[in-house]
């Protein structure tokens, strides 16, 4: 069970320099707000499973600490939402992700996103963003769609559509203008089994 949790952890801590170990990871906890407030957000999401097992207390000072770094930096995303390993957060301030969202693996993120769920019309629901999704400041993603693998969002597009995998969206509202995808801005990615 816990190395689960820390498989992740190392994950995301290796997608912002490229390495692992403890070195690293003081380094980065001390130095990134968004590897900061990613490893209180897998641990609440962890304890929140297992408080039988690892205790309540574990659970309630991982939560407080959670909640201070969300309110610090402004980043709005639940411990309920299933965001795969690899999760990289460029820039703090403004992100909001649904707790409904699903993200896959190798997902870039940068300040000002939005991720959110629709309650009317047809693509009434959250996002579903696949491996190694570039997503760019500014961006809104709305509604029951899917962001194909390898595909590249970028800053200040407005996309409440299926996007196919390797491709570029631009623009507001939203338009497929590229093929060449995600290539060379998603860094350092993790590979996992599955």
């Amino acid at each position: 069970m816990a190395s689960s949790l820390w498989k992740t952890i190392n994950a995301d801590l290796y997608r912002y320099h490229g390495q692992t170990g403890m070195r690293a990871f003081i380094s980065t906890y001390l130095e990134v707000p968004g590897f900061r407030f990613t490893y209180y957000m897998r641990k609440v999401a962890f304890y929140s499973r297992y408080k039988k097992s690892f205790g309540l207390f574990a659970y309630l000072y991982n939560r407080a600490r959670y909640q201070h770094y969300r309110f610090k930096y402004g980043f709005d995303i639940s411990p309920t939402a299933h965001i795969g390993p690899g999760l990289y957060i460029g820039h703090f301030g403004g992100v909001v992700i649904s707790p409904y969202a699903v993200l896959g693996k190798n997902v870039n993120i940068a300040q000002g996103i939005t991720i959110g769920a629709t309650r009317r019309g047809e693509n009434q629901g959250a996002p579903t963003i696949e491996d190694r999704v570039w997503i760019g400041a500014n961006a809104i993603i709305v509604g029951k769609i899917t962001v194909g693998h390898d595909a590249l969002i970028a800053p200040g597009a407005y996309v409440n559509f299926d996007v196919p995998p390797n491709t570029v969206v631009l623009g507001n509202p939203g338009k497929v203008v590229s093929d060449s995808g995600s290539v060379g801005y998603v860094n350092n990615q993790i590979e996992t089994e599955g």
